[in-house]
């Protein structure tokens, strides 16, 4: 009897499962339904398309039912993929709700670029042979200046609602637009597909090139500065907290909670980041008695920011020594990683037109469906701001084991996990990895000298500095040179990265936090499974189960190091 009632249980148990995946299946399919419907294929060839806000507003209502939906699945009866699935699309379809439940999308731009620049990445990935191939990009062109005129409707509802970017934000996107003001139209950005041209009626492409540059593109962007610089910038506020815009703090509030994953307070935060800041202070302090540098920490940081043997004397030799870099840490990898990855990566600098206000390095990731490596970006501009001592941190970030590792693992996880996941990024979970990449670097013997190591601990500071700053800047009322001056007066980060790094804070809110807040949470579920596996511990083992499901929400991160500990136990 006791067996029939069991086998029972477990078959009612086993149609309860399947009803619940049934009902997330069915709230995917409507929410990649409801994608399909608002946007379409973004190429050359359909046009510029983009959404308007009566669809933005109709898209968020489909969306909201469709989270209504998920949160009354009962998780509990999920099976362990399909639980994480539930978090992460949770989480997805709260960031895209609240766009719309604070109209952030009335400012459609930050530090680093926005609707007016956010064509050069897409146009250099298409491929251009034929003359129909340009008579559609022409037409692509123009519909995307549509664009443009759209954007400066949605700024202007934006200042009769309160809800604007600050000066210091609007003066970089002044800055920014600049190459697409240039009188020489081959410099314009849009003229590029243009320059590669060697056919045989190269010469009538290029001049309707030039038409349409001249015709179209630079009065259209001079219009657009003239918006800016005239109307937009002078009702801009000078305060730089997205707390004093209209209902600021509590876009602020879900931000932070965003950007965590999880319930945690700007005040907490803020406490989290002075306790790791003094933490931090003390290893840093230490390197500087062992160099036996007569002076104080500021005096330091000067002699770091100034001496030419930390600084690179052209743009490729500090390509060079990243790349060198790069290769180096992938001699480590197989030490500390069971799974790694099949596309390869390459190292590029910045791109020109928005290295002035970009941040030391970025991660572009490549794609294996479009034959394209991925792109580890170092920053030449400026070169006397671009140290070497911070370099292996940089690239143990970006490249290996940190972003290109990371996002690759998840790009080539296991078919039955839904597309969304794969391509999802999760900022606490990914900025956590890249941070974490950094901290083994030590293990990997990436930091040969003293310098070296305290620009890794200059890293680390700096991402404390952020939890400190970010929160200070948007809720707790900071000034902009207070939050500069706190940040230089912490690290040695050059003058110009500090200077671009809080500008990015300013027109990123909450963001920032998320680094430092994954690291911690990384390292400490090391620390646990460590202490309670003891010798059954094995740090390849610990690694695959952080990277084997792709970006996830740390409190599903948690769980999986549990079940790996009880599990191994």
């Amino acid at each position: 009897m006791k067996k029939v009632i069991l086998i029972s249980l477990l078959l009612i148990a086993n149609s309860l499962s399947a009803q619940e995946n049934l009902a997330l299946q069915q709230v995917i399919y409507q929410v990649e339904e409801i994608n399909r419907k608002y946007y379409s294929f973004e190429d050359y060839k359909a046009g510029y398309h983009f959404l308007t806000e009566d669809m933005l507003l109709a898209r968020s209502k489909e969306l909201q039912k469709q989270f209504d939906k998920l949160n009354q699945i009962p998780k509990e009866q999920l099976g362990r993929q399909d639980q994480i699935t539930h978090s992460t699309l949770l989480l997805k379809l709260t960031d895209e709700i609240s766009e719309v439940k604070y109209k952030s999308y009335l400012m459609p731009f930050n530090a680093e670029g926005g609707f007016y620049n956010a064509t050069s990445f897409a146009i250099a990935s298409w491929k251009f042979n034929s003359p129909e191939d340009f008579s559609n990009y022409q037409k692509w062109v123009l519909s995307y200046l549509d664009f443009l005129d759209y954007n400066k409707t949605l700024l202007i509802k934006g200042m009769k609602k309160g809800i604007m970017r600050p000066k210091v934000i609007v003066g970089n996107a002044l800055k920014l637009i600049k190459p697409y003001l240039v009188n020489d139209y081959q410099l314009n950005p849009f003229f590029a597909p243009y320059l590669k041209l060697n056919s045989e009626n190269s010469e009538e492409l290029k001049e309707a090139g030039r038409q349409l540059i001249e015709q179209h593109v630079r009065p259209k962007y001079e219009e657009l500065e003239v918006f800016l610089r005239d109307q937009y910038l002078v009702a801009a506020p000078l305060e730089v907290g997205i707390s004093k815009i209209h209902n600021g703090k509590a876009y602020y509030e879900d931000r932070i909670a965003f950007y965590t994953t999880q319930s945690m307070s700007p005040d907490f935060v803020y406490q989290l980041g002075l306790q790791e800041v003094a933490r931090i202070r003390q290893s840093m302090d230490a390197i500087i008695s062992d160099l036996e540098f007569e002076g104080s920490f500021k005096e330091f940081i000067g002699f770091l920011r100034i001496d030419a043997q930390f600084y690179a004397k052209t743009p490729q030799e500090l390509l060079s020594r990243a790349a060198w870099l790069s290769k180096k840490a992938e001699g480590q990898l197989p030490k500390l990683f069971k799974q790694l990855y099949q596309l390869p990566f390459t190292v590029e600098p910045v791109p020109a037109s928005i290295a002035p206000t970009y941040t030391g390095g970025r991660y572009v990731p490549g794609s294996r469906s479009d034959d394209r490596a991925g792109i580890y970006w170092v920053n030449t501009y400026d070169l006397p701001s671009r140290p070497f001592y911070t370099l292996p941190a940089l690239t143990l970030h970006e490249a290996v084991p940190g972003h290109h590792l990371g996002m690759m693992v998840a790009a080539e996880l296991a078919a039955d996990i839904p597309e969304f996941r794969k391509n999802y990024y999760i900022s606490a979970y990914g900025e956590g990895w890249g941070l974490y990449a950094e901290y083994l670097g030590e293990e990997m013997g990436m930091y040969e000298t003293p310098y070296e190591l305290f620009g890794r601990y200059t890293y680390e500071m700096w991402r404390a500095c952020r939890l400190v700053v970010d929160v200070g800047i948007h809720y707790k009322g900071w000034s902009r040179q207070q939050a500069l001056d706190y940040l230089a007066n912490n690290t040695a980060l050059s003058l110009h990265e500090v200077t671009t790094e809080i500008d990015r804070y300013i027109g990123w809110p909450g963001q920032a936090v998320s680094y430092k807040v994954g690291e911690l949470t990384i390292k400490k579920l090391r620390e646990t499974a460590s202490l309670e596996l003891g010798d059954k511990f094995d740090i390849q083992d610990f690694h695959q189960i952080i990277l084997s499901n792709g970006s996830v929400p740390l409190f599903e991160l948690q769980k999986e190091v549990r079940y790996y500990i009880e599990k191994n136990r």
